[in-house]
This record gives structure tokens, C-alpha cells and sequence, in this order.
């Protein structure tokens, strides 16, 4: 550290889980970094909600299914008490994934899988704590967020690109909810999304947003002809492509950390369409699809950025919108009337 810089605070993080053993392992996991440290733990949703209001945590880790009270509950009632970020910790099966976007549509941040999960759990904490920590500061430490912007030239007409890409991942749920429930039924271009989320998640994911928007929402697969008025998921732990204007699902090949990739759908949307894309970046932490969101835009793609104020991680988006690739930078709510607006449906 140099002299004069301060320290980070340290992340002081509340584990509940009704399993001693899934208790242990996340503390173990956790302890491993120095940035964190585990002030408690409480083994179903009622001592959660005690220990939330007695101890303060900067950021919760939640089982979803415990005895008297499940995570569902809990996360709702600490919520109501207190802004506190929760990551949810879900088991791998179709019944957890369908519980997990109940609690992800109930105001939970992120979740891991308890299988093989543990790998990003430093990066989520330390991404939503540090969110809430910038969104909460007084204001005059607060960063100064980014102002929406007009679009960089008059819109003469509507755009009506051939298709439109979308990236998301912490927060991405409800902000796909929120951008996918104000366009009609018959939309009249294909949506592709890369949301970051694991095996079985993806599948879930697509079916909660198909049963509460009006437009159909599907878990991609592989060869299928991508067409208008249908929103397609990239399946989690593979990668998503467009060739021909077809969907192509394949295992990753280590072309990138994420999977799927924000980048390689939306450079794959280039070579199909060239300038003829509009490109959405959502709330999510890191930096994926910026380079390819840059890429588009000089090819001619109209593309838009979630702002700071709505999102649950704004990383994706700032990243977009220093790497100069944003046209516009909007509030969640009003990114779906403005792709209604482009496609000259309003």
C-alpha cells in the first residue's frame, strides 16, 4: 500500500445456512481472502433476521431452503428492515434454480450454485457490498454518476435493426424482467441474451420471464432460426453464437471467463448483421461485451447502457459507457419503450 492510501474496510459478512457443514465451508471459502470477514452465522431465516438487525453485515449469503423460515422469506423481511445486499446460496437442481428466481425477482442480488459455486463467491461479495456501500455513502463522498445522455446523433426514423443483443449478470433477472415486460407480443426483431449464470439456471430463468412478459422467452437452442418477437437465453456453461442467423449453442473452448459471453454473442451478432444491431448493456459486474459493444458501435449498431442509479452492479455498463460505446445511457424502466421507440412501435 502507499503511503497515505488508506485501507479498504473490511466486508463484514452474516452466513446463513440451516447445514453445519455447507456453514463451515462458505466461512472456510470466505476466510481465505483478507477483504472479508464473517461476523456471524444463523442457522435458519428467523435467527437471520435477528442477526441482520443485531450485527449490521455489509452483504448476507442466504441459504434459499431452511427450517421455520426459508431464505425466500427472510431476504424479503430483512429488506424491508434494512438495505443489506443478499447472495443466495442455491442447490443445482430444477426445483433450487426455480426457487432462486423467486428470490432474485424478491430483491436478492446474486446467488451461487452450492455445487462448484464457491469459485466467484469473493467477486460477488465484494461486488454487491461495495455497490451498496457507493449507493449508500454520504453524499458529498458519493462518485459523481453519469448523467443519461442523448442519443450522439438525431434519430431521423426509426432504427428497426434486425436484431437486438442484450448482456447482463449481477442484478440481471429483474432487470430483464423490468426491459422485457414493456415490449409487445409481436415484436418484430429477435432478442439474443447473454446473462452470466450456470447450468440449469438459464432454463429457469427463461420461464419466469416467458410467464410475466408478453413475450415469449426461451432457453436457446442449438440451430434453431432466430425469429422475430422471441427472446433467447444463452444456455448457462456454454457459448452463445449467431451464424446465419441461426442460434448456435457449443461448449465453451475457453474462449472467455464467462459462459456465456456478452462479448462472443455480440461479435457473432456483428458478423451476421454488421451495423444492423441494437446492443443493450445491463446491470453486472466486470467488464464483458464492452470491446465487442465497441466493435458494433463502429460498424454502425445503436447501443444503450443501464445507468448507475438502477443498477445493482454498475460494472458491465460503465464499462460500455468509458469505453465510448454508448449512444444512450437510460434508467431500467425506460430502456424497453425506448427500443419500442427505435423500432417505431410507439
Amino acid at each position: 500500500m502507499l503511503k497515505g492510501q488508506k485501507a479498504a474496510a473490511t466486508i463484514r459478512v452474516l452466513v446463513v445456512d440451516d447445514s453445519s457443514f455447507m456453514r463451515n465451508a462458505i466461512i472456510r471459502h470466505i476466510q481465505r481472502d483478507g477483504r472479508f470477514a464473517v461476523i456471524g452465522t444463523a442457522v435458519n431465516g428467523r435467527e437471520a433476521i435477528a442477526k441482520a438487525a443485531e450485527l449490521k453485515p455489509d452483504v448476507i449469503t442466504m441459504d434459499v431452503e431452511m427450517p421455520e423460515m426459508d431464505g425466500i422469506e427472510a431476504l424479503r423481511q430483512i429488506h424491508a428492515m434494512a438495505q443489506i445486499p443478499i447472495i443466495m446460496v442455491s442447490s443445482q437442481t430444477e426445483a433450487g434454480a426455480k426457487t432462486t428466481m423467486q428470490a432474485l425477482n424478491s430483491g436478492a442480488m446474486d446467488f451461487i450454485p452450492k455445487a462448484g459455486g464457491f469459485e466467484q463467491l469473493h467477486e460477488k461479495l465484494h461486488a454487491v457490498a461495495c455497490a451498496m456501500r457507493a449507493r449508500t455513502a454520504p453524499a458529498i463522498l458519493r462518485p459523481r454518476p453519469f448523467a443519461p445522455r442523448r442519443p450522439t446523433a438525431p434519430l431521423l426514423g426509426p432504427l428497426k435493426p434486425k436484431i437486438v443483443v442484450i448482456g447482463s449478470s449481477t442484478g440481471g433477472p429483474r432487470a430483464l424482467h423490468q426491459v422485457l415486460e414493456r415490449l409487445p407480443a409481436r415484436f418484430p426483431a429477435p432478442i439474443v441474451i447473454a446473462q452470466h449464470m450456470p447450468p440449469q439456471f438459464t432454463a429457469a430463468m427463461a420461464k419466469w420471464l416467458s410467464d410475466v412478459c408478453p413475450i415469449k422467452i426461451v432457453e436457446a437452442a442449438d440451430d434453431v432460426l432466430l425469429a422475430p418477437g422471441v427472446a433467447y437465453v444463452g444456455p448457462g456453461g456454454m457459448q452463445f453464437r449467431i451464424v446465419n442467423g441461426r442460434a448456435k449453442i457449443a461448449a465453451a473452448q475457453g474462449e472467455s471467463l464467462y459462459k456465456p459471453s456478452v462479448d462472443i454473442l455480440a461479435d457473432s451478432a456483428a458478423a451476421c448483421y454488421g451495423g444492423q444491431v441494437l446492443a443493450i448493456m445491463l446491470t453486472g459486474m466486470g467488464n464483458d461485451g464492452a470491446k465487442a459493444f465497441a466493435r458494433l458501435k463502429d460498424k454502425g449498431a445503436y447501443v444503450m447502457a443501464q445507468d448507475q442509479a438502477t443498477s445493482s452492479v454498475w460494472g458491465m455498463p460503465r464499462a460500455v459507457v468509458e469505453n465510448g460505446g454508448a449512444d444512450e445511457i437510460l434508467g431500467v424502466g425506460d430502456i424497453g419503450p425506448r427500443m419500442c421507440a427505435l423500432f417505431g412501435l410507439a
